[in-house]
């Protein structure tokens, strides 16, 4: 699950990092997202890895970051998805720019998406690959950060960065949390 906002004003914006991982994946599979007749969210059921590859369903809501629970946790019920092998990609706050952790479980840390998953999964014990986007500089409110696009500087970067985190996601659904993380956490 890739998270964000729909539609091109929120496109390249920090909180949509998660969106355009999903957007990698699907690109190197080969699969076009397209519109899930259950659930506000695009869909592609993909193979990742060698022949015959890991079946992987990947999905991005179509609903605002805030409410991504509902879609996400309509598509787990629908392709019967294990909780711990549900992988949600996300922004980051608390991470510098270019930084990438993943872990299983946690809070939400005060990311509205993650606390509407949260809630509809009745559970926070899904992976994450928690993609870095920084602090809000000053006194910027979070909020209105994450909705801002990428500095210059940042956007030389965020190819790299989205590259990247498309790897470790790939890494974990192949190869396993521990494996993935001694690889790519940062």
């Amino acid at each position: 699950m890739g998270l964000g906002n729909p539609g091109p004003d929120y496109a390249t914006t920090r909180h949509n990092v998660g969106a355009m991982v999903l957007d990698v994946l699907a690109g190197r599979t080969g699969s076009r997202l397209t519109a899930h007749r259950r659930g506000r969210a695009d869909v592609a059921e993909t193979r990742l890895g060698a022949l015959p590859g890991v079946r992987t369903v990947l999905a991005r809501p179509r609903s605002y970051m805030n409410t991504s629970g509902g879609p996400v946790a309509s598509l787990v019920d629908y392709f019967d998805v294990p909780l711990e092998q549900t992988v949600v990609i996300h922004d980051e706050l608390d991470l510098p720019f270019e930084s990438l952790r993943l872990k299983l479980g946690g809070g939400d840390n005060g990311h509205n998406g993650l606390r509407s998953v949260r809630q509809a999964l009745g559970s926070g014990d899904f992976l994450r690959v928690r993609v870095g986007i920084g602090r809000p500089p000053g006194r910027m409110d979070p909020a209105d950060f994450v909705l801002r696009p990428f500095s210059s500087a940042e956007r030389e970067h965020l190819p790299l960065v989205v590259e990247r985190a498309a790897d470790a996601t790939e890494a974990l659904v192949l190869d396993g949390l521990e494996r993935a993380q001694n690889a790519y956490n940062s």
